[in-house]
């Protein structure tokens, strides 16, 4: 029998305005504005939109003590409006713009990665241990004097770490790593602690999705080793737009959903900031439907103790094949030896590990109902594990939605749960409404959203902010229209520079604005093309890729 009490991890409550994130309140929703920060009234209608399909918190790009400032006719003008949702700063490069910020709005987030330590220049830079505890000490400095302000305002912080944006202090340490990220987060954390201030949330963000989820999992080890119980706000950034972003951002955030962790989410899309909530709603009532089932699994278990954090596929048979979609993958007479095992709440296992103790040349094909199916099948996978069995597992769960979004919210976040979990050699996605090429590329865009198989291209583009320096959703659609066909490369498209050249760091190729009406290229991290007109970028984008060997004609 397989039945367990799930629980969220508990963290302490942070105050927001009137709403609460963490303790025991229930998760909360939150987006970004795309509208400049100066222009009140297209900011207060976008924050608007936004609080209308149920958004919670709203942040705002607050590149400067100007933004900072219009902040508060914002409010006011919400206010006057009857909405008095609580507004957050975001950050980046600018102290003053922080100190500004927290009279004016409920929260700030700063970025560890830039509001001491100067920007990521992706040099190799030493430090001496006196030098790096002199950095340190400089941390401290800066950010006390904000957490005092806040304590007198009643503002809350978000410590948000970017991937893409680690100081070059921490890079020399850690390198571009999730220890590194993580480190980056405690350093802010320990001085908070040490001022006995406890209303901050933490986030750790990166565009890959195994990062992503890996970071987040060191970080509450780290904190848990420290007592500190601060609240998780998840996402994944430059996710994308359309069924690839809804993929990326159920995968990443739902998978630690699905283990209790977390408390605040947003799901960051390269489309109107609207779309994002009901996303974000979709994937809550899915983990809602799994606490509320009858189980008892090993939440959070790990199939390879060596390796408690980085999603490796477990040791079976087919160890080095490609994880395959049942019934689109020739198989051959790799299925003529198959037990399905089909994986009840109250269902008695033991004489399905028997038969497959017995037979260790079957493949054991896992099928599941109900919103907790992926609980019981790593629970089951978790015992073969600890019998030493090795047989091919594939994972087949059939799901009775008529709505695309729902089935693909909920199947990207199932079997992205098992795939980031170690556990399945192949998939299949089932239901009697949708066609079968549908669920096919459905099945294969989750094993490219979990690096397990890559089948086309994949676009790293962010939800654009007041920052962005051109039109970003039409700019994507015309970049996808001309590159979609690259399998196998990552292009970044990315608003400016904040956040660009680091977060699209693992792209190959990457198109980033520069100033008003201009686009930087890269290649890799380095900037093979600087500041040309946004007209001239697309063809010389696709000029650079043919230049280094990796353009193929359509076909």
């Amino acid at each position: 029998m397989l039945r367990h009490d799930w629980k969220r991890r508990p963290t302490w409550p942070v105050h927001v305005g009137d709403v609460t994130i963490g303790g025991d309140n229930p998760v909360v929703v939150q987006s970004m504005t795309t509208t400049s920060t100066n222009d009140t009234v297209a900011s207060v209608a976008q924050i608007e939109r936004i609080v209308a399909v149920g958004g919670e918190i709203v942040r705002l790009t607050t590149q400067g003590v100007r933004e900072a400032e219009n902040l508060a006719p914002i409010k006011e003008s919400l206010l006057s409006h009857g909405c008095n949702v609580p507004l957050v700063a975001d950050v980046h490069f600018n102290p003053r713009a922080a100190f500004a910020a927290a009279t004016r709005v409920e929260k700030v987030r700063i970025n560890p990665g830039n509001f001491v330590d100067p920007g990521r220049t992706f040099k190799k830079i030493e430090f001496t241990d006196a030098e790096y505890e002199a950095e340190l000490l400089k941390i401290r400095d800066a950010l006390v004097p904000l957490i005092d302000l806040c304590k007198e305002h009643h503002t809350a912080l978000r410590i948000g770490v970017n991937h893409g944006s680690l100081s070059d202090r921490i890079m020399s340490r850690y390198g571009d790593t999730p220890a590194g990220m993580v480190e980056s987060a405690m350093e802010f954390l320990r001085v908070c602690v040490a001022e006995d201030f406890r209303e901050v949330v933490i986030s750790i963000k990166a565009s890959n999705v195994l990062v992503m989820t890996e970071t987040v999992r060191r970080l509450v080890d780290a904190m848990d080793a420290e007592d500190m119980h601060f609240p998780l706000h998840l996402g994944v950034t430059e996710a994308g737009d359309g069924e690839d972003g809804r993929i990326k951002s159920a995968v990443g955030i739902g998978s630690l959903l699905m283990d209790g962790i977390g408390d605040t989410i947003r799901v960051s899309l390269s489309e109107e900031p609207e779309c994002e909530i009901p996303v974000a709603r979709g994937i809550l009532a899915h983990v809602a439907d799994i606490a509320s089932a009858p189980h008892d699994y090993p939440l959070g278990v790990t199939l390879d103790p060596a390796s408690p954090y980085a999603p490796l596929r477990r040791g079976s048979s087919w160890g080095t094949r490609t994880t395959v979609v049942l019934g689109l993958d020739d198989l051959g007479s790799a299925l003529d030896s198959t037990v399905t095992v089909a994986l009840s709440p109250d269902g008695d296992v033991a004489e399905a590990y028997e038969f497959v103790a017995s037979h260790p040349q079957l493949v054991v094909l896992l099928t599941a109902d109900g919103a907790d199916r992926a609980l019981r099948v790593k629970a089951f996978v978790a015992g073969m594990v600890e019998r030493g069995l090795t047989n091919p597992v594939i994972v087949s769960f059939a799901y009775d939605t008529a709505d695309a979004d729902t089935l693909t919210l909920q199947a990207s976040m199932d079997f992205g749960y098992l795939l980031l979990s170690g556990i399945a050699d192949g998939i299949c996605i089932e239901s009697a409404v949708f066609g079968r090429e549908f669920l096919d590329r459905l099945a294969l865009n989750i094993l490219q959203a979990t690096r397990h198989r890559i089948s086309k291209t994949e676009f790293i583009s962010c939800p654009g902010c007041g920052r962005t320096l051109y039109d970003l959703q039409s700019t994507l659609r015309e970049i996808k229209a001309a590159t979609s066909h690259l399998k196998g490369l990552k292009i970044g498209v990315m608003g400016c520079i904040v956040n660009g050249p680091g977060e699209m760091a693992d792209a190959d190729y990457g198109y980033v604005g520069a100033a008003p009406g201009h686009i930087s290229l890269y290649k890799g991290k380095e900037c093979k093309v600087k500041n040309i007109p946004t007209s001239e970028a697309l063809p010389r984008l696709i000029a650079l890729i043919k230049e280094n060997g990796d353009w193929i004609d359509p076909q």
